[in-house]
């Protein structure tokens, strides 16, 4: 049986790497994954969104 290949650039660091021989897929390796769980715990990540903000969103801020 041969061993499938899918070569993909991980999202964090842009490294090829076989995304079937990859235990933290979409990842490379595990410190990829960590820096990208990282900025969605400190909300760098954004999702733009076309509502007007509310005073209720206001104050939470």
């Amino acid at each position: 049986m041969s061993k499938k290949v899918l070569m993909v650039k991980c999202p964090q660091c842009a490294k090829k790497f076989n995304y079937h021989e990859s235990k933290w897929r979409p990842f490379c390796r595990e410190r990829c994954r960590q820096v990208d769980l990282g900025h969605w715990i400190n909300e760098t990540y954004t999702i733009p969104s076309k509502e007007p903000v509310s005073e209720s969103d206001k104050k939470d801020e």
